[in-house]
């Protein structure tokens, strides 16, 4: 086949995928509140270790993500956590296709995102957007606040004709709560909360379906974060949108998410609702993450039992074989040395109906509830 054949028929076929993919955008009966609107299924990614100035050879690989599985429903938020260097924030990249996966795949409505290109890609990321996590450095300096928000618009101008493009800025400023009148400042002159709603209000401009915010609150006050995280929820009411919201802080992703996903070291270890997972945690590594977490109460505080982890996180680039967690885990014995833990509902609590909060996937060969891991007040 000739090169213009070629290149005609590439054409072709992504032009047929972006149609397939706005017709299924569009049709949101199909995908009603519940179903899985985004597959993860085994994401790999391996970023390569060389060796040499010259003749460059691959001796190793970060394995970033190493093999995440999850399920996204129309109109959820799915809460994902961990330490520092998990692989959370490469996980939002490779949903977002700003990573391309080692292996694995990505389905969005049932296609595989990981194998588009060109006119069907763009048709995908119109639908999933992302909001990053320094509110500062996201947004150009240069560009005014009317620019940046518009620039989706340049890019898929079939969502707003030229002539509408500034009462739809003015009309996105104040669905997150900013003066429309502020469309022609930059960056420098807004906050750290209100620059994160500029963040927000760009993400929404092309009205996607799937927002990934990657510890959109991290690098705010408090206070802030509270507005932030109040903001977010009413958007997902008005528009419909399902989240996936990555972040450190245990509090805050109990209080934004349905379901919850806990990595570490490149691995979903237990993922569950936000009672399984807070109150019912069944894997070594979650039991430990919820005992360092402050409680309000100085009596409880006083009388509940930490869990303190010895030895540092192991290096992505060569991780424990079997279970990734048995050099911290006190429970580790010959088992997971040899034979790695998969994500499903543990053997011991296989007899558990699906109405039990103990009867939700760990990663974990001896899984069992913890006491004492989050005490209620003793009042």
């Amino acid at each position: 086949m000739s090169p213009d054949r070629s290149g005609r028929k590439q054409a072709k076929e992504e032009g047929s995928a972006a149609r397939r993919l706005l017709a299924r955008s569009h049709a949101g009966s199909a995908y009603a509140a519940g179903e899985a609107i985004l597959e993860v299924r085994d994401l790999v990614k391996h970023f390569p270790l060389t060796q040499g100035i010259v003749f460059k050879r691959q001796v190793g690989a970060v394995k970033a993500v190493d093999g995440v599985s999850f399920d996204l429903r129309q109109g959820e938020t799915l809460g994902i956590v961990g330490e520092s260097g998990c692989g959370k924030s490469t996980v939002a990249k490779l949903v977002t296709h700003l990573e391309e996966p080692t292996s694995g795949t990505i389905r969005y409505k049932g296609e595989d995102i990981t194998k588009l290109s060109g006119r069907a890609l763009k048709a995908v990321r119109r639908n999933i957007q992302m909001v990053f996590q320094d509110p500062y450095t996201s947004l150009n300096p240069r560009m005014t606040v009317g620019d940046i928000i518009g620039e989706p618009f340049d890019i898929h101008p079939e969502v707003a004709p030229k002539g509408d493009r500034r009462g739809k800025v003015r009309e996105l400023l104040d669905v997150v709560g900013l003066n429309p009148e502020y469309i022609n400042r930059y960056p420098h002159q807004f906050s750290g909360g209100q620059r994160q709603r500029i963040g927000i209000a760009r993400g929404l401009a092309l009205r996607p379906e799937i927002i990934v915010a990657d510890e959109p609150v991290s690098a705010l006050d408090v206070s802030v974060q509270a507005q932030v995280i109040n903001l977010m929820s009413r958007l997902q009411d008005e528009f419909g949108l399902s989240y996936i919201f990555i972040a450190h802080d245990l509090s805050v992703v109990r209080h934004i998410s349905d379901r919850v996903g806990v990595m570490y070291l490149g691995k979903i270890v237990e993922i569950g609702t936000e009672e399984e997972i807070y109150e019912h945690p069944t894997h070594p590594y979650t039991q430990a993450l919820l005992s360092a977490v402050p409680v309000p109460d100085p009596e409880a505080e006083a009388v509940r039992e930490r869990i303190v982890l010895e030895g540092d996180v192991p290096s992505p680039a060569n991780p424990p074989s079997g279970c990734h967690f048995r050099t911290r885990c006190w429970k580790a014995q010959h088992r997971c040395v040899v034979e790695e833990p998969l994500l499903i509902v543990p053997e011991n609590f296989a007899r558990s109906t699906p109405q039990e909060a103990v009867h939700h996937p760990s990663a974990c060969h001896f899984a069992a509830e913890r006491t004492a891991v989050l005490p209620r007040s003793t009042d």
